[in-house]
């Protein structure tokens, strides 16, 4: 039989990149699933040709069309979607909204960008390595359970967020834009909500909201996790997605 085809869509953190974003459970997932892992548009190998977006919203219907490029290039009509918070979340709520049709179940972290705007933006007004492992650090519960994966995702995503034209394309992505939010209450597809219990980065309410504005959606709330579930507690998080995306 061939597996059904699971999404990653990673967050949108700065200087973030799938392949890291995904380290820790993109290799269970890959026993159930085909896995497709890719950068978003504004990170990664993905930060060229960006220029003219602005705002949330524009950024999520951009990345939807990004992923409804990569479905056509692969000749995928259905897939599963798994969207992590700021970037991820947000792309997929607006694929759902815009073409349900090409989606089968979908599961969103962390609120899915559906909260407040930050008050600042992060990292790039102190563009520092002491910045970027304090940026890091606010994602998960447990800093001092992750002290080695904090500093190797420090250097590696403060390379990836000093590339040319990563702030620019970052800073693009939370000013004021035009283009309304998504109609969530449009959605017919079955989704998951995905929370830490001691998120530090986005209340659980935000993800109660979320469900509650989506007509077939429920709610998880993982104990002992932070922003980064997939971090804190990788067995349960693998064992949610799993079960929901093959009920």
């Amino acid at each position: 039989m061939t597996p059904s085809v699971l999404v990653l869509l990673h967050g949108g953190g700065p200087g973030v990149d799938a392949a890291s974003n995904w380290a820790s459970v993109r290799p269970r997932f890959a026993e159930r699933f085909r896995c497709l892992a890719p950068d978003l548009l504004g990170f990664g190998t993905r930060i060229a040709g960006t220029e003219g977006l602005y705002g949330p919203a524009a950024w999520a219907r951009a990345r939807a069309h990004q992923v409804l490029d990569l479905l056509d290039e692969h000749g995928l009509s259905r897939v599963h979607l798994l969207g992590n918070s700021a970037a991820g979340g947000a792309a997929a709520l607006a694929l759902l909204a815009e073409t349900p049709e090409r989606v089968e179940r979908a599961v969103v972290m962390g609120g899915a960008s559906t909260g407040p705007a930050p008050r600042a933006v992060p990292f790039y007004d102190d563009p520092t390595r002491e910045s970027m492992r304090a940026t890091l650090a606010r994602l998960v519960a447990d800093e001092g359970a992750h002290r080695d994966l904090l500093d190797e995702l420090a250097d590696r995503r403060l390379d990836q967020a000093l590339r040319p034209g990563a702030e620019q394309a970052f800073r693009a992505m939370f000013e004021a834009g035009h283009q309304p939010s998504v109609d969530l209450a449009t959605v017919p597809n079955p989704v998951l909500a995905l929370h830490g219990e001691q998120d530090r980065v986005s209340p659980v309410d935000v993800s109660s909201r979320l469900v509650d504005a989506l007509p077939f959606a429920r709610l998880e709330v993982v104990p002992g996790a932070g922003h980064w579930i997939h971090v804190d507690r990788p067995d349960e998080f693998c064992a949610l997605v799993g079960e929901f995306l093959t009920a």
